[in-house]
């Protein structure tokens, strides 16, 4: 379907997330008086990460939140705004059955298969550099929706480990002792694991644009758009806070929590550091392409 032309102009196409974490950067958009204004330069839909890349790389979208494992050379990373965490992320996890009560990384080293959220490319190549990289082994992974977030236990039934991402990774959390009654599970945070392995903040996502399409928004208004409403929306974490609870079926205090400390909304250095690595270490075990450099919007 063709974009609504306003006086003559066509707003930028935005695939954008449907999940809490992104919620700060999209405030200006879902709100008012702002939304108003920007939908006359911006027209928004909701998918997952992966189809985010998807409809970027495919021309179908032109600006998108989208995992760092799916820029490429032809897309601009926008400065500010990114997805990250400094330290434990809460939201990216991996299930590990060990029911001999293993350490770390002896549990870790016992995994031969691995039940993978498909939404999501950064969070499985994040796991295979922690596997490949880290642990010298090399697991076999399956895709698997997960469909029922309060039983992460059926991704398990035929694999070692179980990695959930975004939403259905709060709610399993937030129903650990039923999902875990015996604690059998070892329940690692995949953020807080590379910041032990690398010393840097653990990065998901960043706001990646087709440069071409900036014809009715310029370069600094993007960035200026985008920063704005991540700013605003860190100003009103109550307002998300309740819009967020009817949603999902984790506590008002954990949302808060989760919005201001578990996610880093601000791309610093450090976290473009984090994306440089990243890539370096995936291209390395074959699990993306490399990324020569990275293309910054300017």
């Amino acid at each position: 379907m063709q974009a609504t032309s306003y006086n003559g102009r066509v707003p930028l196409r935005v695939a954008a997330i449907s999940f809490l974490n992104p919620a700060p950067l999209l405030y200006n958009f879902e709100h008012e008086p702002t939304a108003s204004a920007l939908a006359a330069h911006y027209t928004l839909h909701y998918t997952t990460p992966a189809n985010c890349a998807r409809e970027l790389l495919a021309g179908t979208a032109d600006l998108g939140l989208i995992p760092i494992a799916s820029l490429t050379p032809e897309l601009a990373i926008v400065p500010g705004c990114t997805i990250a965490s400094q330290h434990e992320v809460r939201s990216i996890l991996l299930l590990v059955k060990n029911p001999h009560h293993l350490s770390t990384d002896a549990a870790l080293q016992q995994i031969r298969t691995i039940a993978a959220d498909a939404a999501s490319r950064s969070s499985q190549a994040y796991t295979h550099i922690l596997f490949e990289h880290f642990h010298r082994t090399r697991p076999t992974f399956t895709e698997q929706a997960a469909d029922l977030p309060t039983s992460p236990t059926d991704m398990l039934t035929s694999a070692d480990a179980a990695l959930l991402i975004g939403d259905p990774a709060l709610l399993a959390r937030a129903h650990r002792s039923t999902i875990d009654p015996n604690n059998e599970l070892l329940w690692l945070d995949l953020a807080t694991l590379w910041r032990s392995l690398t010393g840097l903040p653990w990065v998901a996502a960043v706001w990646a644009v087709r440069p071409q399409a900036l014809t009715d928004v310029s370069a600094t208004q993007l960035i200026a758009d985008l920063t704005a409403s991540r700013d605003n929306g860190l100003a009103h974490i109550d307002d998300l806070v309740h819009d967020w609870t009817p949603r999902l079926a984790i506590s008002p205090e954990t949302i808060h929590t989760y919005l201001t400390q578990n996610i880093h909304y601000t791309l610093d250095p450090d976290c473009l550091q984090t994306i440089t690595l990243f890539r370096q270490l995936a291209a390395q075990i074959n699990a993306l392409p490399p990324l020569p450099h990275l293309n910054l919007l300017t």
